[in-house]
């Protein structure tokens, strides 16, 4: 799938094309333990998220277009240059804004709502785009493990009944200073997100 993208293969939405059929080609050539019924409860599955991922896209569709109408990201930028702010401390509170939004909020959800306003804010503040995509990406990842929402934890309880919510949360709790180092390093060494993007260009 990897190769495809970076050779021009095909499409960033083609390749999950290619990665289903990928999948589903081991699961029923080589493993051969795919079922029927498997195969039924995987699509409905499949059907069930993308469907709420397209009410969401929906919401912030409309959302986009009030935004666009009431002119708030760019007062917010203007709000912003006016009330010189460190840049740095400007990005750690739109961070704080992202950990705690991501404990009670999807992270698709919240992303597309937010993007249209810190988007703007980070590039008058002269951050590379690129980057501030990257620490967004830690930054709501940490918001996937943390309480009371935390959706990969209830998976993982999903998958193991055995071990209780409690427990899951008691280990993923370590995850939550290695994500707020790792963003810590991205804003004092950002080259360390851009070298990578910098070779493809």
């Amino acid at each position: 799938v990897m190769g495809g993208l970076y050779t021009g293969a095909y499409t960033p939405t083609e390749a999950g094309a290619a990665g289903t059929f990928f999948a589903l080609l081991i699961a029923v050539v080589f493993r051969r333990r795919l079922s029927w019924k498997g195969f039924v409860s995987a699509v409905i599955d499949a059907l069930k998220v993308t469907c709420m991922v397209i009410v969401i896209v929906w919401g912030a569709v409309i959302f986009g277009r009030f935004l666009t109408i009431s002119r708030l990201p760019f007062q917010a930028v203007e709000l912003v240059s006016g009330l010189q702010m460190d840049p740095y401390m400007v990005m750690i509170a739109i961070l704080v804004i992202y950990t705690i939004a991501g404990m009670v909020m999807d992270a698709l959800g919240f992303l597309l709502i937010s993007i249209p306003i810190f988007f703007p804010i980070a590039m008058k503040l002269g951050y590379d785009p690129i980057w501030f995509g990257c620490i967004l990406t830690v930054v709501t990842t940490m918001g996937a493990v943390t309480p009371p929402v935390g959706i990969c934890a209830y998976v993982v309880s999903g998958m193991a009944e055995d071990i209780p919510l409690s427990t899951v949360f008691k280990g993923v709790l370590w995850f939550i200073p290695a994500y707020c180092i790792t963003m810590a390093i991205m804003i004092l060494f950002p080259e360390i997100a851009l070298f990578l993007p910098r070779l493809v260009r």
